[in-house]
């Protein structure tokens, strides 16, 4: 994608919204039923289109090419359809695309964060889409560059890196590096002393925090992916050339693994952990090709998480009922949990995050009452002082790379509609710093836009926060068309975060809307655990509240608002579908989890065992059956007017799979007494992250928007 194509458009006039007509649209694809019986735990249930699951779909999603004539026919017809269905929408991406490129503009390097004798920075050049990883001498001096994303990104349809970092001894730069968009990855190390560049001859390595350097600089540790993507044993590669050694080998096929050093680079951590367990196990500086040493062994219940401070550890924990997390030490050399004595108190309603460790300071982020707050505490005195923010609803995070003796706290704060600030906190005074505020083009100003906090009334009683951004002085007449976006799995949350898709969307006239809902972490865990299992309903009544709350509210009004959501999200968006199609000006699936009886029916996918405690095992619990049988998407479609649909997939992905949504907008398209159009797209090439670039995210962005404008149009 050429970026300065894009930035010479962006001049033009952004088209006026809903600038076309509602032409009479193709037929869709025609998918045959070929009903299959399933008969589990004495049901019995039929599926018309199991036949769309590709047999040997384990090896399609390395190889797509392997993937049966007539499935790829069939997939290669929809994506004919939803493109011939789209093409009318072709301006309007074209614009939503040079708007968000025009307000991304040249990026400019971010603050430099210190380590010893280096100041390390990336940027990203003007007109390019991967960034450039660097370094200079501190104090000033000439620029090194250490990784150049965008040259080898060459030749590449995707690529996208992940774990770049340098060495403690700074004589190393390493990476990990997916180039087929299927969450592999080859290790990359390179030298800075010679430039020679090593690379691991298979990618087969596992991405998120699965790749890390020793302290001592001589080894580098990975995990690596079984055939059917699991994170199932840690290496030790010799960091200058040699053969791998075993580390450690996890047995359970239901735990995921990552790697760290401890902020004081006193240990190696692996961490194996499950959606209800957690285990630490340690390696010393001192000794880096020791038995890593287990701190607290797995128990079902107890999560932990650990770092070095003081001469002591420091273990966050949800032990002896702390719903919400405390902070115990213990000594390093007799982790276990007889010798955990409490430091910070758990305090319901406070619950505490993530924890980090400097020289003469510990610092943690907690949320409380949904906002959240850092705090500095100095020496074991247990002095505490907090970072306070005031804006409406805001993000705030430590920043990754941090110097153990560094006397300020970099912290990376945003809101909606306020770029990310980098701010440095002295650690002694309270002094507070800004040290940069990205620059965002295109005439962007952020006293044109407003946020609020709004609290919906759940069925239950319950309050869901909901986060709106909108140009300021919009009327709440219930006239604007509304996005509504939520996740609401796992545990994980939407953070109130500057985006530049949403602001080129708010500046059509949308308002941008995240509901909170149950199943995040929000809340508290509490708020996430009253969203999983059998209340996993919450999750959906909470997203419907949300929106009738909006409409009462003036935002919006019935279908002019268009739901979004991503992965989990998408089992979202395929129960609200069903439950209130009524409300929905339409629906954008990303990836979506909608055949989720038969999924968590396949013991063989990868992701099964590992979330079972998620979702329930209706192989084996009768109760867990015929909940997920009332909930899951596909089972429960019916005959009924479903708004627009726009659902995605990506063949490689082995997360959420190619026929997931295939299936559904298949059974949508047999049983809807309505017109509007459902839409399916796959991705033949690409895994669970569809794009890699800048400007290939936004194009799907644009497309995305373009999409709900259409909606709307559809539905009216």
């Amino acid at each position: 994608m050429d970026r300065r194509r894009l930035l010479a458009t962006a001049a033009a006039a952004f088209l006026p919204l809903y600038a076309w007509s509602a032409e009479r649209l193709p037929p869709p694809p025609v998918t045959p039923r070929r009903p299959r019986r399933i008969e589990q735990l004495g049901r019995v249930r039929v599926d018309d289109y199991a036949w769309l699951r590709d047999p040997d779909w384990k090896r399609v999603s390395r190889d797509p090419g392997l993937m049966q004539p007539e499935i790829r026919a069939h997939l290669e017809a929809e994506n004919r359809y939803a493109e011939a269905v789209l093409a009318r929408t072709k301006a309007r991406q074209d614009a939503y695309l040079a708007r968000m490129m025009a307000m991304t503009g040249a990026e400019e390097a971010e603050p430099a964060a210190s380590d010893g004798p280096w100041d390390y920075y990336r940027y990203v050049r003007a007109g390019e889409d991967h960034p450039v990883h660097a370094r200079r001498p501190r104090g000033g001096g000439p620029e090194e560059v250490l990784l150049d994303e965008q040259a080898r990104a060459r030749g590449h349809a995707y690529y996208r890196i992940v774990e770049a970092a340098h060495s403690p001894d700074h004589s190393l730069f390493v990476w990990a590096e997916d180039l087929e968009g299927g969450d592999r990855h080859q290790i990359c190390i390179r030298d800075l002393y010679t430039g020679e560049v090593r690379v691991s001859g298979q990618a087969d390595a596992y991405g998120w925090r699965g790749l890390v350097v020793s302290p001592c600089s001589q080894w580098v540790f990975w995990i690596w992916r079984d055939p059917l993507s699991r994170p199932a044993k840690v290496f030790r590669r010799p960091a200058r050339g040699g053969p791998d050694v075993l580390v450690y080998e996890e047995q359970d096929p239901a735990l995921f693994m990552s790697l760290s050093r401890t902020g004081s680079n006193g240990h190696v951590t692996i961490r194996i952990f499950g959606p209800d367990l957690d285990e630490a196990r340690l390696i010393p500086a001192a000794d880096p090709t020791a038995v890593p040493r287990v701190v607290e062994p797995r128990t079902a219940g107890l999560h932990y998480q650990v770092e070095d401070w003081d001469g002591r550890l420091a273990i966050l924990t949800d032990a002896d009922g702390a719903l919400d997390g405390k902070i115990v030490t213990a000594p390093a050399d007799a982790p276990g949990r007889a010798n955990w004595r409490d430091w910070v108190a758990h305090v319901p309603g406070r619950h505490l995050l993530e924890m980090r460790a400097f020289q003469g300071h510990f610092v943690r982020l907690q949320r409380t009452e949904g906002r959240l707050e850092v705090v500095v505490t100095a020496g074991r005195v247990a002095t505490e002082s907090k970072v306070a923010f005031e804006e409406a609803a805001y993000s705030v995070g430590l920043a990754h790379e941090q110097e153990f003796a560094a006397a300020r706290l970099r912290l990376l704060y945003q809101s909606p509609r306020t770029p990310p600030q980098w701010l440095d906190y002295d650690l002694s005074t309270g002094a507070r710093t800004l040290l940069k505020s990205k620059t965002v083009a295109g005439g962007f100003s952020p006293d044109r836009y407003e946020v609020r906090r709004l609290s919906a009334p759940a069925s239950d009683g319950q309050a869901v926060p909901v986060t709106v951004l909108m140009r300021k002085g919009t009327r709440l007449d219930g006239r604007s068309p509304l996005l509504l976006y939520a996740y609401g799995s796992y545990g994980v949350s939407t953070e109130a975060e500057f985006s530049i898709p949403a602001l080129a969307l708010v500046d059509q006239g949308f308002v941008y809307a995240i509901a909170h809902v149950r199943g995040g972490s929000e809340k508290g865990r509490g708020w996430f655990l009253d969203g999983r299992l059998l209340n996993k309903a919450n999750t959906f009544t909470d997203f419907i509240a949300s929106a009738e709350h909006l409409i009462a509210q003036g935002y919006t009004s019935r279908r002019r608002i268009v739901a979004h959501g991503l992965s989990a999200g998408g089992l979202l968006m395929g129960a609200v579908a069903n439950l209130r199609p009524d409300l929905w000006g339409g629906i954008i699936a990303q990836v979506p989890f909608v055949d989720m009886l038969n999924t968590m029916s396949d013991a063989d996918h990868p992701l099964v065992p590992a979330f079972r405690p998620d979702w329930g095992d209706p192989l084996a619990d009768p109760k867990a059956y015929d909940y997920i049988a009332s909930i899951s998407p596909y089972e429960n479609v019916r005959a009924q007017a479903y708004p627009p649909i726009l659902a995605t997939a990506g063949v490689r992905d082995d997360r959420v799979s190619y026929w997931e949504p295939a299936k559904w907008v298949a059974n949508i398209r047999a049983r809807t007494m309505g017109k509007a159009p459902v839409l399916f797209l796959a991705n033949m090439s690409a895994g669970h992250q569809a794009a890699s670039g800048l400007s290939d995210q936004y194009s799907q962005m644009a497309l995305l928007w373009a999409f709900a404008e259409q909606s709307l149009v559809w539905r009216a």
